[in-house]
Parts: C-alpha cells; sequence; structure tokens
C-alpha cells in the first residue's frame, strides 16, 4: 500500500478521482470546458443527420460517419486491388495507401511506428489477440486481474481463458476483479493493489467506463502493475497493463508513450468511421517476442514456408494474416485526419486526403478542443437530469471526472420503455446493459440495465437541452399514466416489459 499512498495526489480520495471541489453548473459548464470551443456548426455541415432532424445521443456505441468518407469508400472503388500480392500499378497504389494508413494511425496515438499496430475488425477482436497471444506465457498459479468497470469486452475473453481454456491445459489461473466504489462509480484503487502480486501476469481496465463514465487514473494503474515483480518470459519484472481505449482515445489526446501501456485497444467506429477496424497498440519488443494469433496468408516471411521451417513477417505484418480489410484501413486512417481537421479548422481541411503526417501538437490541441466540448455537452447534461425527481445517474457527477455519457433510470420505468419513448421524442437513445453487465450487478439494478446518452462533437447544447427535456416529460408521465401518448404506447403490442431484449 505504501506504493498507492505516494501516487495519490493531494486532495484525491480514495478512488484517484474524489475529494476535489464540486463542479458549479451553468447550464454550459465551467469555464474551463468553454476555454476552446468548436465551431459546431461548420462541424455538422460535415453529417447528413442533422439535415434529417436527427438528434443522436448514443454515439458511445457509434458515432456518426462525415460524407466525406462515404464519399472517399466510393472513389477507391475504381482502383481498388489487392495488397502485397501484385506488381501492377493497381496494386501498388492500393498497397502504399494501405501502409501509410498504418504510420497515420500510430501518429494519432504517439506510437513509435507502425511496428506497434496491428488492425483487427474491433476492441473486442484486438484485445482476444492479445488473449490468445499470450496464452502460452501463463503458467500454474499465475492471476490476471481486471475490473468489474469493464466492457464485456474486457472481461470476457479473461474469464474464458482462467475458467474455460487454461484448465483444460492443466494450468490453474485466477481472474481477479477489483471492485469499484457504487456510489461515485470510482475504481477501488485499495482493492485493486490488493489483488495485484508477484503472479500477475496481465492488468487489464478500462480507460473510460462506458456505462459510469469513470476515467481511472492510468497512471496510477501503470505504477502498481509495474511494482509487482512477476517474472515475465523475457525477463521483465512486472505486469504487463492492456488498457481498453473504446471509450478513452476518441475523446482524449493519447499518447501511448506518454502513458507507457503494454497494450491499448480501440475501434474506429467510435471515432466517425463507418467500418469494422480495431486498432491493438502494442510495445514493439513485446509483439516481436509473442506468437501471432492468427496464422496464414501475409503473416508468412516471403517463401519462409517449408515441411519442417515456418517463418513469421516482420512488424507489423506478422499480425495481419489474410487479406485484410484494406478500404477500411484506409478510410479509417483518413478519418482520424478528418477528425483533426474538424476540430481545428472544419472549413479548411488540412489533413484530409493529403500526404501531410499529423503533427502531434495538432493532434493534442485538436482532442483537448474535443475533451472540452464533451465536457461542456456533459456538464449540461448532468445539470439537467439531477434536476428531475426521481432520477438515479450513475457515476461521477463532475463532468471534468467522467467520458462524455450520462447513464441513468427513473424511478417506475423499464429503461427499456424509457429508450422507446425518448425515442418517439425524436431522442437517439440507448437502453441495456451497454454490455457492462458485470458494474451492472454489481448495482444490484433489476433488470441489469439503465438508460444511456453520449455525446461527441457534433453535438450542439440544444440537443442536450431537448433530450433532459424529453427525460423530464417521461418522468412526469410516470405520475400521469392516462397522458394519452403514454397509454397508447403501453397498450402496444409491440412493446411488453417481460419481453423486452436487454441488449449489450
Amino acid at each position: 500500500m505504501a506504493l498507492l499512498k505516494t501516487l495519490r495526489r493531494p486532495g484525491r480520495g480514495v478512488q484517484g478521482g474524489g475529494g476535489g471541489s464540486a463542479m458549479t453548473f451553468d447550464g454550459a459548464g465551467s469555464a474551463a470546458t468553454r476555454a476552446v470551443p468548436l465551431d459546431v456548426r461548420a462541424i455538422r455541415e460535415h453529417f447528413v443527420f442533422p439535415r434529417r432532424g436527427r438528434v443522436v445521443t448514443n454515439n458511445a456505441a457509434s458515432t456518426q460517419p462525415p460524407a466525406e468518407l462515404l464519399a472517399l469508400f466510393a472513389s477507391l472503388g475504381p482502383g481498388y486491388e489487392n495488397v502485397h500480392r501484385g506488381q501492377s500499378g493497381a496494386s501498388q497504389a492500393m498497397t502504399a495507401l494501405f501502409e501509410e494508413s498504418y504510420d497515420t494511425i500510430a501518429r494519432f496515438i504517439g506510437a513509435p511506428s507502425r511496428a506497434c499496430i496491428g488492425l483487427y475488425r474491433n476492441t473486442t477482436e484486438a484485445i482476444n489477440a492479445v488473449m490468445y497471444s499470450l496464452l502460452t506465457e501463463f503458467r500454474d498459479g499465475d492471476n490476471v486481474v481486471t475490473t468489474l468497470l469493464e466492457h464485456n469486452s474486457n472481461y470476457v475473453p479473461w474469464y474464458g481463458l482462467c475458467r474455460e481454456i487454461l484448465p483444460r491445459l492443466g494450468r490453474r489461473v485466477q481472474c481477479r476483479l477489483a471492485r469499484f466504489d457504487p456510489v461515485t462509480g470510482e475504481l477501488d484503487l485499495d482493492h485493486l493493489a490488493s489483488l495485484i502480486d508477484s503472479r500477475t501476469k496481465l492488468v487489464c481496465v478500462t480507460g473510460a467506463s462506458n456505462f459510469l463514465g469513470t476515467r481511472p487514473p492510468l497512471e496510477v494503474v501503470r505504477a502498481l502493475a509495474g511494482a509487482s515483480g512477476y517474472a515475465q518470459p523475457n525477463g521483465e519484472r512486472r505486469s504487463y497493463l492492456l488498457v481498453d481505449g473504446a471509450q478513452l482515445v476518441p475523446g482524449s489526446f493519447t499518447d501511448v508513450q506518454a502513458l507507457e501501456v503494454d497494450f491499448l485497444a480501440f475501434s474506429f467506429h467510435k471515432l466517425l468511421a463507418p467500418f469494422g477496424v480495431g486498432v491493438l497498440y502494442g510495445k514493439q519488443h513485446l509483439l516481436e517476442g509473442m506468437l501471432p494469433f492468427l496464422y496464414g496468408g501475409d503473416m508468412i516471411a516471403e517463401g519462409r514456408v517449408l515441411p519442417d521451417l515456418v517463418e513469421y513477417n516482420c512488424l507489423p505484418w506478422k499480425y495481419a494474416a489474410g487479406t485484410p480489410n484494406i478500404l477500411g484501413a484506409i478510410v479509417s486512417a483518413q478519418a482520424v485526419r478528418l477528425l483533426v481537421d474538424l476540430a481545428l479548422s472544419p472549413k479548411r481541411p488540412v489533413y484530409f486526403g493529403t500526404g501531410t503526417p499529423l503533427g502531434r501538437h495538432a493532434v493534442q490541441d485538436a482532442m483537448g478542443r474535443i475533451t472540452a466540448w464533451n465536457r461542456q455537452l456533459t456538464a449540461r447534461a448532468l445539470a439537467g437530469l439531477a434536476a428531475i425527481p426521481g432520477i438515479t445517474i450513475y457515476g461521477p457527477r463532475e463532468a471534468e471526472r467522467r467520458t462524455s455519457l450520462v447513464a441513468f433510470n427513473l424511478a417506475g420505468h423499464d429503461p427499456i420503455l424509457v429508450a422507446q419513448l425518448l425515442d418517439r421524442a425524436g431522442i437517439e437513445a440507448r437502453a441495456g446493459c451497454h454490455c457492462a453487465t458485470l458494474a451492472h450487478h454489481a448495482l444490484k439494478l433489476d433488470p441489469p440495465a439503465s438508460c444511456r446518452l453520449s455525446f461527441y462533437l457534433y453535438n450542439a447544447p440544444a440537443e442536450i437541452d431537448r433530450a433532459v427535456a424529453a427525460v423530464a416529460a417521461i418522468a412526469v408521465g410516470r405520475r400521469q399514466p392516462t397522458a394519452p401518448w403514454y397509454r397508447r404506447l403501453m397498450q402496444s403490442a409491440r412493446y411488453s416489459p417481460a419481453r423486452a431484449p436487454i441488449r449489450g
């Protein structure tokens, strides 16, 4: 516990985020969140959904694609060809675009080079890649430490490893779960520290919860993992740290070298791209020493397949078996270029569609503006929702301590019904467990579900006000069950609380 005490900052509580001064809500966020405003009106011109009257507040699930990315996908069609497999001009041109996408992604998160990047279908597959690549390194008596805050994608693979896969190989490995404070939603760092020991091979933690909005102090978690003393096969004496960045990366400046994480996973469908592409960042020396996740074409060194010998390709292609999602990779890399442009100069793009390397200062400035805007929207939502009678809001109460989402329940209302009523009011929200099933059960929610509003750089303050007003109207409807709109929905054959699905 001595290490944990030295890492705590003055004025911060045991969970790494409490004890600070309460935020004053003024309807537009604090002065800090208003420092670098985005040109949201200009940003929204790049999207189709505002012209259709949609109020999109389900961005934690997937963001909306800008028109430029959809057009880019169509424009790549005439010159489409496979990569790394042809001598034609088309193949060479497509290969160049594909490989440059790795460079763009590496620059966006501050990775040293493309050698640290692996592309998969989503965050889930990227985390599974780490699990399967490390599988043979686990020794009998080891453990993996994760938390009750996690998305299923950062728990179920480790559950499967410890409870289903390794037992069949005769190895006993524990999966340990750190608690969180049920009131503040903050990770219990004391409990986390008590779970990490000299047999902890890996610590897996979310960068930001997609239910509670909590942002665990990664620098503290990293220090705890680094001090474990676990003997890794390469001689290092520490636990590896994997961060699920699916909710962290889209709204925060992320520098993997500054964070000193060993692995980071995130998805582009939460970063404006309309395609199934996920990213795995790994420290180069770890990726070089690990076994591949998938075996087959393109992850093999040219001509090095013999009856008694197979040699693997250099990084990053060692982790790119088979024909990749070529167009998805190219468009996803352009998505982060466009994201930077939208934040800095939406009327005059600098990076999108060009070969100009992404500068770290530009990325930091852009993501700082997005963070500030998201906090302003989140503060506005928290202030408005908190005034609604019968509402329970989950997670930290200050926008500065959470990501840009707010999950809640209304007393006497099934959350699925709330989301349906919001949809009828023109608000696209989401209800269910949000794949954060562990946290819902930890809070003893029955059903294990909540309703969630989540925001991104293209949301306007008026949309937040409209969403809050719709939630307030539904809360009033609880006491006025004879209201025509409420009665029609409850009598609808399409809705039955008993049959309503709880979606992850």
